[in-house]
């Protein structure tokens, strides 16, 4: 194998991967220069909501692609993660389109309609578990079904901060992110016999749009307050921590099992 092109004739599928400024993004990017082939899952309704905006899908498609490596191929779509049967659809039309699948990245989110337990409700908490749990854990179990032992199968999932601290206006997000993390041994554990690694990364305060004074989700007093916490002066990166996230995919990452990873740059929460 080419040293250079450590993931060439592997297939991933990348979740998320709707804006140039997420993570998703800089996952696949980096997945497309080691000479992997990819499927990225994309809904662009979602980010049209949001402070930030939505990207051109054919932007981000075109993007990725000239990252590729020869030989590689891409393919994409657009699918709600929230319904019943999404996680399900996510690998069909990923199998469908590429053949067999290497490994998965459950990048996805759900953000906005969250808040403090006092004004949290049951349509906040099944939204967010609905997209952000349920369909990974799904996702996970049809990409299981179609894996065939061969080796280098792999399994991203992505929580959040609230393994090391408090997230207090957030109930929805980190309850439906704080199950991944704690499900994560048993399903890695399920899934090694199978000849497939599962890790979870918690990415820390990164900023894909939402850290940026004209397109914050939250007051620019709470911006400043984040940053201060952070020893080198800035907000995270997306490429940050899809560096992590390529190497656990890669052979050099195959010692890794059944592990929550932080990557936060020393991030202070005090």
């Amino acid at each position: 194998m080419d040293s250079s092109k450590p993931l060439s004739g592997r297939t991933f599928v990348v979740t998320g991967v709707s804006r140039r400024k997420g993570i998703g993004y800089a996952v696949a990017s980096r997945l497309a220069s080691m000479g992997a082939s990819l499927y990225l899952h994309h809904y662009a309704l979602h980010d049209a909501e949001q402070p930030w905006g939505a990207d051109s899908i054919e932007d981000v498609t075109g993007g990725i692609r000239a990252r590729l490596q020869d030989g590689a191929a891409l393919a994409d779509g657009g699918i709600d993660l929230g319904r019943h049967d999404g996680g399900e659809r996510l690998i069909m039309q990923a199998r469908d389109a590429l053949g067999h699948l290497d490994g998965l990245v459950c990048n996805h989110a759900r953000s906005g309609g969250d808040g403090r337990l006092a004004d949290i409700s049951s349509l906040e908490l099944d939204a967010h578990w609905q997209v952000n749990t349920r369909s990974t854990i799904l996702a996970t179990k049809h990409f299981a079904e179609q894996h065939d032992g061969r080796e280098g199968g792999r399994v991203i999932w992505m929580t959040s901060g609230q393994v090391s601290g408090p997230m207090t206006g957030e109930i929805a997000y980190a309850a439906s992110k704080a199950a991944l993390a704690g499900l994560t041994a048993s399903v890695a554990d399920d899934l090694v016999d199978r000849g497939i690694l599962l890790n979870t990364v918690n990415p820390g305060p990164v900023n894909t749009g939402y850290l940026d004074d004209d397109t914050a989700d939250r007051p620019l007093d709470t911006l400043r307050e984040v940053l201060d916490h952070f020893p080198s002066g800035r907000f995270g990166e997306p490429d940050d921590p899809a560096r992590l996230i390529a190497w656990l995919l890669s052979d050099e990452g195959r010692w890794m099992v059944g592990q929550v990873l932080s990557t936060e740059g020393g991030f202070r929460r005090w």
